[in-house]
């Protein structure tokens, strides 16, 4: 018989983990938990979240592979790559898309991401 994979869950509920790792990568979905402020404000609280979930799973933002951005408005986007572009360290930006959305969970939410991240061994 074969034995199922380790998968490790961080923050678990019924409906989601904060983050889940598999075979030295992780996966993790991150919001503001600011539901008001403009994309600078919600981006800076945003990625400080990231930055504490990558912790808890034993990595960094140098350790970035892919990174999703949902917008809820594109005019967003110069606003939240201010903050990105000094957030993301030189020479290790990952892959990234980034998409206009008609709402996230939240009203007031104006971004959301997806960040898949290397765990160093």
């Amino acid at each position: 018989m074969r034995s199922l994979p380790v998968i490790h869950r961080h923050g678990t509920t019924k409906r989601y983990s904060d983050s889940t790792a598999h075979q030295g990568t992780v996966y993790l979905v991150e919001v503001p938990s600011l539901e008001g402020g403009d994309i600078r404000a919600q981006t800076s609280n945003l990625l400080a979240n990231v930055d504490a979930r990558l912790a808890e799973a034993g990595t960094d933002r140098h350790h970035l592979l892919l990174v999703q951005v949902f917008l809820t408005s594109m005019d967003d986007y110069e606003g939240f790559n201010a903050v990105w572009d000094h957030w993301v360290p030189e020479g290790t930006a990952p892959a990234r898309a980034c998409v206009q959305v008609s709402a996230l969970a939240k009203p007031g939410w104006r971004v959301e991401v997806i960040v898949t991240a290397a765990v160093p061994a």
